[in-house]
């Protein structure tokens, strides 16, 4: 269980790692396909057994994401989703999950909101930490002392063109966990996990003791644990959001959801079950 001092995201994976098991962090889209499905989403894709949920906040310029997790943000938008809207409802969703849950968005709308004003109803509404995909670590300091004052953590990305020096710093600014992306590039499902996500993850661990989870790219149970082999945690988010907007108008969307991130969740390391 987290204390004042012991985020929910540090008090999971702390949990995962006494167990011997690894993680599943899952993304999705909020207000895709409404605000008002979200919060079943959300609870469906708890129930599956995600240990972190990465709730996305829609941009109009979402540079780092795929095509799939672009028309994802088109549909919310048009939807009506803001960070604003967002915040407002998550009392609400986060009565229905145990996860802890970080937001993924970009710096624009927090600047909108203003970073204090952000952090503050952030942690208010049982928001755990964020990742902001384009605040760079040497630019981060307001944002992570507002975020740090509220107890927030702070994930920063790590790639395998990042130099060590780079490296570093995204270690020191980090907590909660480090995300690697496993490629260049933007999000999106793949064929075949990068061969630079071994050495990266190896890289990357000089520099820190903080779970390591790896992203974009990871679609299916056996890539999720081939990945786990070398890291703490996978990521899957394209993949659930293509199903997502190919389930929005079925009766079985939420049905749907969860049996995916429960196919996911049963391959990961350390739950008992064998994936072939």
């Amino acid at each position: 269980m987290a204390t004042a001092s012991t985020s929910r995201i540090e008090a999971r994976f702390r949990d995962l790692r006494a167990r011997g098991a690894k993680g599943l962090v899952v993304y999705l889209t909020a207000g895709d396909p409404s605000l008002e499905a979200t919060g079943s989403l959300l609870a469906a894709v708890d129930r599956g057994g995600a240990d972190v949920i990465e709730l996305g906040v829609p941009f109009s310029d979402p540079l780092a994401d795929g095509p799939v997790i672009q028309r994802a943000s088109e549909r919310a938008l048009k939807s009506g989703a803001t960070l604003r809207r967002i915040i407002e409802r998550l009392p609400h969703w986060r009565g229905q999950v145990s996860a802890p849950i970080m937001l993924f968005t970009y710096y624009n709308p927090l600047l909108q909101y203003g970073l204090e004003n952000f952090a503050r109803d952030a942690a208010e509404v049982g928001v755990d930490g964020a990742l902001v995909v384009d605040v760079t670590p040497e630019e981060a300091d307001t944002y992570i002392g507002a975020m740090r004052a509220r107890g927030l953590d702070t994930i920063f990305l790590a790639s395998p063109t990042s130099p060590d020096e780079r490296l570093g710093l995204v270690a020191r600014l980090s907590t909660g966990f480090v995300y690697l992306i496993s490629r260049t590039g933007v999000t999106g499902e793949r064929a075949e996990i990068s061969g630079a996500v071994g050495p990266l993850v190896e890289r990357v661990r000089r520099f820190t003791s903080l779970p390591l989870a790896v992203g974009f790219g990871i679609s299916n149970p056996a890539q999720v644990r081939e990945v786990q082999a070398v890291a703490d945690a996978a990521v899957v988010g394209s993949a659930l959001v293509s199903l997502i907007a190919e389930a929005s108008g079925s009766p079985d969307l939420i049905a749907r959801v969860e049996s995916y991130v429960r196919s996911l969740k049963s391959a990961c390391r350390g739950s008992g079950a064998v994936v072939s």
